[in-house]
């Protein structure tokens, strides 16, 4: 058995890359608000690492205010070609905003548009009225680069538990657990499925 757990992911990521025939990197995100009240949502792995996995949103949203309240998080790969999944928990940090101007360059100009026309979360009168925000938005960068907008980031799950679940006949699935360890190692231990 491997004892990194990042070594794994990357085996396994890229595997689901090459067979898994819609959106590899989507993930779950759970978060919880101060009181524990939780809430779930898919997002896009955009970065992963030893370092944490990396996701951006606006910082304004929903899971932004939640995270900004309770930085610990899970998340949720479910490659159902594979038959496979990795759970995730741990703490969540915000990118610098260095990282996050990087990764906001590299986005088309609609989605980079769209990032400043969007109250994301936030109750929305009319399609018409979000259309019409983004219409402003093309006006107001016509001809130039559209930087990153100062609500808009990325956060990084800083990995506290990685398990990784294959699918076995007669569900007798293999589980496998690592633990971060306060020497930066991992154990690793197996669940009962």
């Amino acid at each position: 058995m491997s004892t990194d757990p990042f070594a794994l992911f990357d085996e396994w990521f890229a595997e689901a890359r090459a067979l898994e025939p819609n959106d590899p990197e989507a993930m779950a995100l759970a978060t919880a608000d101060d009181v524990g009240n939780p809430s779930v949502r898919m997002v896009l792995l955009k970065g992963h690492g030893p370092d944490g996995f990396v996701f951006y949103t606006n910082l304004e949203s929903e899971k932004g205010r939640q995270l900004a309240e309770n930085p610990s998080a899970a998340l949720l790969f479910h490659w159902k070609t594979l038959r496979r999944q990795v759970r995730i928990e741990g703490e969540v940090e915000v990118v610098s905003a260095e990282i996050a101007d990087a990764y906001f360059a590299t986005r088309s100009r609609d989605s980079q548009l769209g990032a400043w026309a969007s109250n994301q979360s936030r109750p929305l009168e009319s399609r018409k009225l979000f259309e019409s925000r983004f219409a402003e938005m093309e006006l107001r960068f016509n001809g130039q680069d559209v930087p990153r907008p100062p609500h808009w980031g990325g956060f990084r799950l800083i990995p506290l538990t990685i398990e990784f679940w294959q699918d076995r006949p007669h569900r007798l699935h293999e589980r496998r657990l690592f633990l971060a360890q306060n020497d930066s190692s991992w154990a690793e231990s197996l669940l009962y499925p």
